[in-house]
């Protein structure tokens, strides 16, 4: 664990989602020989306060009892990532949380790192810009407590993308160091390119 500013974050890795594209859970894929949530969980827990992986509550008896896990407030099923989030704050609501999806393979340390180190903490949010659209990437953003009442009041006007509000509202949006460190695997194609450039062959257990 990092001292100084980066112990006040607390660590969040999404593994909820029924990867319905991918066709198999992606938090329980092989990237780098361990089911990627707890690669995730790992990494950040080498930067972060404290650490939880956020998944479904029928996950909960499978997960690894030696990782924290935080399941939705029932009061958001069905909204995405954002349940995830505000779950989180209303857990830990004066917490700064850096949230981080489970399905980036290529994601480092060092780019974690270098998002702490820019961490701007009087925007909602500090964030990367997608080397892929130039949007903000929501799932691998440090999140301010000043968020979770602007997260909350989107979500009852409809809106579930936690990207529109980084897009609307005064957040800090860097350029990443490595680009190729925010590509998402979603998809068995995108499987297929992720592996070419690790070199190797991922499966799941």
């Amino acid at each position: 664990m990092i001292s100084g500013e980066t112990t006040r974050i607390k660590g969040l890795v999404l593994a909820g989602g029924k990867s319905v594209r991918m066709g198999q859970d992606k938090g329980m894929m092989l990237w780098h020989g361990v089911p990627q949530r707890y690669y995730m969980a790992d990494m950040l827990n080498s930067i972060c306060d404290e650490v939880f992986i956020s998944c479904r509550a029928d996950q909960v008896s499978e997960m690894d009892h030696n990782y924290s896990t935080l399941t939705d407030n029932p009061e958001y099923v069905g909204s995405g990532p954002t349940a995830a989030i505000l779950s989180a704050f209303e857990k830990y609501p004066d917490a700064t949380w850096l949230i981080v999806a489970c399905d980036l393979p290529l994601l480092n340390t060092a780019t974690l790192q270098y998002l702490i180190e820019n961490r701007n903490a009087n925007s909602i949010a500090t964030t990367f810009e997608s080397p892929h659209d130039r949007l903000p990437e929501p799932l691998i953003t440090i999140w301010e407590p000043a968020s979770y009442k602007i997260l909350k009041a989107k979500l009852a006007e409809g809106f579930k993308c936690p990207r529109k509000v980084l897009i609307n509202n005064p957040s800090t949006i860097l350029k990443p160091p490595y680009p190729a460190a925010l590509t998402n695997s979603n998809t068995p194609e995108d499987v297929e390119k992720v592996n070419t450039i690790l070199g190797s062959q991922t499966t799941s257990i």
